[in-house]
Formats: structure tokens, sequence, C-alpha cells
């Protein structure tokens, strides 16, 4: 999933990493890392801390949610300040023009029976597997199906 997920980053990186200048050429690739991976420990965060049902919806709605959204972007934009060194409205306008786009499209793809890269069981597991596994997270969302 995390591989899939870094994909979908790069392919929408242009103009809030790729292009921006207050991510050095050479720092592209590190800066697609760091918000893929704030995606991902984001999402994980949000399933580890009672909010599996909240990412469950998410993705069977279709709608990223803007409180997610929100969390999601102030988690990236914290990390790219932190290990880049750029203030807050530069991470603020990277985030701005990147996780909408990327959420939006993580949310279609995980809908669309045409697109095999994401599936909602694949990103439940990948999110929240750690405790009790796949299964048990399964087993938790019964309810919710």
């Amino acid at each position: 999933m995390f591989e899939n997920l870094l994909k979908l980053v790069q392919e929408n990186a242009g103009d809030a990493i790729i292009n921006n200048p207050s991510i050095p050429n050479e720092h592209n690739d590190a800066a697609i890392q760091t918000a893929s991976t704030g995606i991902f420990d984001h999402l994980k965060n949000m399933a580890s801390n009672g909010g599996l049902e909240n990412v469950v919806s998410m993705f069977n709605s279709g709608k990223v949610d803007s409180n997610a959204l929100s969390g999601l972007s102030n988690n990236v934009a914290g990390n790219l300040m932190e290990k880049f060194g750029i203030n807050g409205d530069q991470a603020g306008s990277i985030v701005q023009n990147l996780i909408p786009k990327v959420m939006g499209q993580l949310v279609n793809k995980t809908n669309d029976p045409q697109d095999s890269s994401f599936d909602l069981q694949g990103i439940i597991g990948a999110i929240g597997g750690a405790e009790g596994g796949l299964g048990g997270v399964m087993n938790n969302l019964k309810g919710l199906f």
C-alpha cells in the first residue's frame, strides 16, 4: 500500500514540491517521501486512536472528511517544516496544493473497480494491522458494513 501511495504523491508533486523553490531540487525525493510517510502515519494514528470507523467511512463514502484532511495537512506540514527547515507558510502552501489532490485520488482509486492499485481491505490491513492483524481489524469492522 505504501509504495502505491508514494507513487500517487510523486504523480501529484509537480507544483507542490518539484517546482517549489522552498524545496531545493536535491531534496525533492525526500520531500515526497516525507509527505507520503506523513499521510500514511496520520491514517495509522487515526485508526489506532479509535478512528478506524472514520477511516473506513471516508473510503466508503468516496469523500475525504474535512477534519481528516486538516489533520493530514497539519501532520505533513509539521514534518516538512521539521525536516527541511521551511516556515509555516511554505509548508502550508505545499500541503494545500498536494494533500487534497492525493487524498481525493486515493479515495477515488479505492472505490474504482477498474483500478486495483488500492483497495479498502489492503489499506485497513496496512494502517491497522499491527494489533490483531488484518483479521482482528476486519472483525472489529463487521458492524460497519
